[in-house]
């Protein structure tokens, strides 16, 4: 009897980087009226111009506001938010304006929005997310959850919430491994059926199937350096323009896979989670391979490898939780009371896994691309820089470029990013082996050591400057200073007969006239020269001389890099 999954609970999560300040030139109606990017998204997604030509806002709905509204002990807010320290309840629990003052604190810094599926359910309609490839295998399944999170920094998380119960191993596993492509890295994925071939979203029920997404895979290109992204992410995310690079994926062609999966006790002989053919099982839902009967892998490597990455605290119990840099897995045996959680009340395993762990996840990912993001950033910068490297021709524009990039890391240094989100053992080690999956503490130091680097750069550019703008005046002040000397020396110190023929014109000779010719050459000379060094170094005095008080606007810095480029082709 091929082994069966009760039941298979996985997101798919799909980060990404919204150029926010492209969004903001562009949609001044929105925020002409707010200072910060954080403060008009809400209008933004509400009233965007493209969502009514967007099936998913038309037939499904459009991203509502999700943030948390109840806070009593049998609310989700109080059981996810008491897991975590106060400060992490500050920064990464969106609990809306009208709450923020009623539980004493500030408005976050994220925003959380949901598509509403519920109302579905009432009228016996469901979202059905399908899949095929070209050797004719394909899949669907019920999308019980839309959700979105939305940070201060321009960092997305799309999860695609998806179900199913009573299916084979095999199918479950195919789920994993293909649902979560949003594009192919090549056309001989699709052809050998190693990416899906098409893609769709449905609704189905009430006696109708309206389709919202039907993608069938067949030509792809890259352009300006964007892969061709799947139709259900840019349809989901309709509020921005992906063709006019207003967001870009973080990560590859797959998103990250959370999943939970129950097997079915019933299908599988005794103490199966104790046996090896179970290791093997949690290794293909682990590294998101189809089934096999061996490890997909050399095996010493395999188990060395899942030493390091799976956690056993309960593996007595049959659970097992795993970690990589693509995938996160919770695997059971069955459902059943665990200690005192009775069932009745819900499975614990399956309860935790779509409250603190899926926040944990999130915040994970959310440092994961906010440090990839930052990487492309400080690559951007030092391109837009290197024709530059040797030279003083650093332009206030290019300060303002690496000024931004510095506040925004120090930003999420200080106020972002914790080692430690909850004080509680397992919660804390589930987030430490995720955190190492994801290099998050080497990847931050390696930023940090580049930003510092192009700091410092900057700094002796302008130590640089700022010696030659001394030097300058030094030497103004000499010719000035030496005219001023030469001219007192001789008024304070010769008079009579040598103050008459130089000075007074008694009599008037040549040499009175000669004098009045060369002093006044001499002050024109010096004045004329004077203008002339500030206004060839204009750059260098703008700043002192006419200091603004008005807030300059952040660029989009791959816009500014493709009008440089555009102005070198010119």
């Amino acid at each position: 009897m091929q082994a069966q999954a009760l039941h298979l609970h996985t997101y798919f999560m799909f980060p990404f980087a919204v150029d926010k300040e492209a969004v903001m030139a562009d949609h001044q109606k929105v925020w002409g009226a707010h200072d910060h990017w954080i403060e008009g998204l809400d209008e933004w997604i509400a009233d965007h111009g493209h969502a009514a030509g967007s099936p998913v806002a038309g037939k499904l709905g459009r991203w509502q506001r999700d943030s948390y509204r109840r806070f009593d002990m049998d609310s989700f807010a109080y059981q996810d938010m008491v897991f975590f320290h106060p400060f992490v309840r500050r920064v990464f629990f969106d609990v809306g304006e009208a709450f923020s003052s009623e539980i004493g604190g500030g408005e976050s810094l994220v925003r959380c929005y949901a598509i509403p599926l519920t109302a579905l359910g009432e009228t016996g309609r469901r979202l059905i997310f399908e899949a095929s490839d070209a050797r004719g295998r394909k899949a669907s399944v019920w999308v019980n959850d839309l959700r979105m999170f939305l940070f201060a920094n321009g960092i997305g998380v799309l999860t695609i919430g998806v179900e199913a119960a009573h299916i084979s191993i095999t199918e479950a596993l195919w789920i994993n491994e293909m649902m979560r492509k949003v594009y192919p890295s090549s056309g001989r994925q699709v052809r050998e059926g190693r990416t899906p071939e098409r893609l769709a979203l449905k609704l189905e029920g009430g006696g109708d199937t309206q389709v919202l997404v039907d993608e069938t895979i067949e030509k792809c290109a890259m352009r300006s350096y964007l892969p061709p992204l799947s139709k259900v992410i840019t349809e989901l995310l309709y509020f921005a323009n992906y063709s006019k690079q207003e967001f870009e994926p973080v990560l590859d062609e797959r998103m990250i896979v959370y999943t939970y999966l129950s097997v079915d006790p019933a299908s599988v002989e005794e103490n199966f989670d104790q046996s090896e053919d179970y290791e093997i099982l949690m290794s293909r839902l682990l590294y998101v391979d189809r089934t096999g009967e061996e490890y997909r892998y050399e095996s010493d490597f395999t188990r060395e490898q899942m030493r390091q990455q799976v956690y056993r605290r309960w593996a007595h119990q049959g659970t097992l939780y795993g970690f990589t840099s693509y995938s996160n897995v919770t695997l059971v045996m069955g459902r059943f009371d665990c200690d005192e959680h009775e069932l009745r009340e819900g499975f614990l395993v399956h309860r935790m896994f779509m409250s603190r762990y899926y926040l944990t996840v999130v915040v994970a990912l959310f440092y994961r691309a906010t440090l990839l993001d930052f990487s492309e950033r400080t690559a951007l910068v030092s391109r837009l820089l290197y024709k530059k490297y040797g030279t003083v021709d650093i332009e206030q524009r290019d300060v303002r470029l690496v000024g931004q990039i510095m506040a925004d890391f120090q930003h999420f240094s200080n106020y972002w990013y914790f080692s430690e989100l909850a004080n509680k053992d397992e919660e804390l080690e589930h987030f430490q082996m995720q955190v190492k999956s994801y290099r998050l503490d080497t990847m931050k130091g390696e930023i940090e050591q580049e930003i510092e680097k192009l700091s410092g750069y900057l700094e002796r550019v302008f130590q640089m400057r700022n010696t030659e703008s001394i030097n300058r005046l030094a030497m103004l002040s000499l010719i000035l200073g030496g005219g001023a000397m030469v001219t007192g020396f001789f008024g304070m110190n010769f008079a009579r007969d040598f103050a008459g023929w130089f000075f007074e014109g008694k009599p008037a000779t040549w040499a009175h006239y000669g004098a009045i010719a060369a002093v006044t050459a001499f002050v024109a000379g010096s004045m004329i020269f004077a203008v002339f060094l500030v206004v060839s170094n204009w750059a260098d005095y703008r700043a002192i001389l006419l200091p603004s008080k008005k807030r300059m606007p952040q660029e989009s810095l791959r816009r500014t890099l493709e009008l440089l480029e555009e102005e070198e082709e010119e």
